[in-house]
């Protein structure tokens, strides 16, 4: 294999163990959204039981929608590494090195990937040893939509990251757009619960494919929304596109 063919993944494995190091250092963020959709979890499986239809627990709804609430905070942490990259003109210097532009959201976004499939990990496996959710013959199925899910939230922060132009701003719309894309997607209740003009809006929120998503996961006869992965996925890589080009424009 030529040296050339090894220098990306190489450049690559420089940015990712660099953001691994910087998410060590401040794991603060991603604790709490960790902790946070656990303790939730908790309060709301009871208001879940009472609206679930018959046959199935509050668990099986509570859980997945805490989590995918919290993985919509985490938009913001994928957001503030993207916006560092700008202030420290990223942009400028690519054009006079050899890392891409790819490699560079690449190497910021994979270890942050990991942060979010361990936090559905984590969320999941409570409710399995809390509240008896059922994991048993999901995990594949888990697995799927988790990673499309991850995608798609690392694609809406590098996305939204392009759109605002400072911590600040991130952090407003980021928390304002958690909440509301949570709530139409079902979430916090279930869309047939939801006032009509916002049951109507569900299906614009990334949260109700995710929802529907681990539903199907959780189903007694576990199966992947086809539809579900594939709105999701391109969500996310549409948001890495938007992310590359911004980091390619000279006033980057």
């Amino acid at each position: 294999m030529r040296p050339d063919t090894l220098a990306g993944p190489r450049r690559f494995g420089v940015v990712a163990r660099h953001q691994a190091v910087l998410l060590r250092r401040a794991p603060g963020p991603l604790l709490a959204y960790t902790v946070m959709p656990i303790v939730l979890t908790i309060f709301l499986e009871p208001i879940r039981a009472s609206v679930a239809p018959a046959g199935t627990s509050g668990i099986d709804a509570a859980a997945p929608g805490m989590l995918v609430m919290f993985s919509l905070f985490m938009v913001g942490v994928v957001g503030d590494s993207l916006i560092n990259e700008r202030e420290w003109r990223t942009g400028q210097r690519l054009r006079t090195t050899p890392l891409r532009a790819g490699e560079l959201l690449a190497g910021k976004t994979v270890p942050l990937f990991a942060a979010l499939l361990a936090q559905q990990v984590a969320v999941l496996a409570f409710a399995a040893v809390g509240y008896g959710l059922d994991l048993a013959g999901a995990g594949w199925a888990l697995a799927i939509v988790g990673a499309a899910w991850a995608v798609c939230v690392l694609g809406l922060g590098t996305a939204l990251a392009t759109l605002v132009r400072n911590h600040g701003q991130l952090s407003a719309v980021k928390d304002i757009a958690a909440l509301v894309l949570a709530g139409l997607g079902g979430a916090l209740v279930p869309t047939s619960l939801l006032p009509s003009w916002a049951a109507g809006l569900a299906p614009f929120s990334p949260a109700y494919w995710a929802m529907r998503g681990y539903a199907d996961a959780l189903a007694p006869r576990p199966g992947v929304s086809a539809t579900a992965v594939v709105v999701l996925v391109a969500t996310g890589l549409a948001g890495f596109a938007l992310a590359v080009q911004s980091l390619l424009r000279p006033h980057a």
